[in-house]
């Protein structure tokens, strides 16, 4: 599929872009790999790393449409990975999330509706399920753009799909490279913000594995969700420390105990398949409705029940400490 293709991720010298570049390269020949981000510094370290003759390198913000437009000429796919992220920092920052979150992501649609993108990706996360937070509800909103983008295309023009998955194992930021600093600097207790708290869990290249294969399966509409294990932070407290002490500091603004990826709300519009689930459009497209219970790839699924919610805290697959240590050990 990506043989000979031009392909762009905005926010590509983050965590997913590094590990879906050094995916393609190792496994594709594609003609061209953008990475579109703002960050000059990251770009350079990155050439440093990635110097194959189809990469190329563009500064620029996905709240400049007209960079946008620049960047995606000739262009064949599109992951769009560009984000502000930190939940208490949107808290305190929610006009920046709404310019690069909501914004950017109707800047992205535009230029790829504008240059005849083939198929778009964007990262979503399951903070924008029943969100409580600024970032869950701009990456909500987010969805419903990208979503709703296929009928603005039309026929002839770009499909665009989401994904949606919970806590990316050794993600820059999150909370395992932060325990690991923690513990390297001889911290005695691990902070923790509640004891009850759970998190879907993914690692890094499940999920890069899990986007790839769904630009093969969609039609155009769909949020994928993977499915995933759970874990228990206190069981994360440890695997990494070795033992049970911890430091209760309390809930961050905007945090929630629990994660759902698929809303009750959602029900009836959610498809069941053997590893992940889809949520389909609420709206009817230009083309009339789409059958999303057999996919591209002709994998069939079915409607789940009309209470039936993807939980975090009611998952059936949690993780054991044992398992995340082996994790761990893995350095993801």
């Amino acid at each position: 599929m990506f043989d000979n293709k031009h392909i762009l991720i905005t926010g590509g010298t983050g965590s997913f872009g590094k590990r879906f570049i050094r995916y393609i390269l190792d496994n594709h020949t594609p003609a061209r790999l953008i990475v579109f981000s703002r960050d000059e510094l990251k770009q350079f370290e990155m050439q440093q790393e990635f110097n194959h003759k189809a990469m190329r390198y563009f500064i620029g913000d996905v709240r400049d449409k007209e960079r946008l437009l620049t960047a995606t000429k000739n262009v064949d796919f599109v992951i769009h990975a560009a984000a502000l992220k930190q939940v208490p920092a949107a808290e305190y920052n929610p006009n920046e999330c709404i310019k690069t979150n909501i914004n950017g992501a109707q800047n992205v649609i535009d230029a790829c509706i504008a240059n005849g993108v083939n198929k778009v990706i964007a990262l979503s996360t399951d903070k924008a399920a029943n969100p409580v937070n600024l970032y869950g509800a701009t990456k909500l909103a987010s969805d419903k753009l990208f979503v709703a983008a296929n009928n603005i295309a039309g026929a002839d023009g770009p499909r665009f799909a989401v994904v949606r998955y919970g806590n990316v194992v050794g993600s820059r930021g999150s909370v395992v490279p932060y325990y690991r600093k923690l513990l390297a600097e001889g911290i005695k207790k691990l902070p923790v913000t509640h004891e009850e708290m759970t998190r879907f869990w993914i690692t890094l290249d499940e999920g890069v594995m899990f986007v790839i294969k769904n630009f093969a399966r969609m039609q155009g509409g769909e949020i994928f969700i993977p499915k995933i294990p759970s874990i228990r932070i206190l069981d994360l407290v440890e695997a990494m420390s070795g033992k049970k002490d911890y430091e209760l500091i309390g809930i961050r603004p905007g945090e929630k105990l629990h994660e759902v990826m698929v809303p009750e709300e959602m029900a009836h519009h959610s498809i069941e398949f053997e590893d992940h689930f889809v949520i389909t459009p609420a709206i009817v497209f230009f083309e009339g409705k789409l059958e999303y219970n057999v996919n591209r790839l002709g994998e069939k699924g079915q409607v789940v029940t009309d209470k039936f919610e993807y939980h975090s805290g009611t998952n059936p697959h949690f993780l054991s400490v044992e398992e995340l240590i082996a994790l761990d050990k893995q350095k993801l």
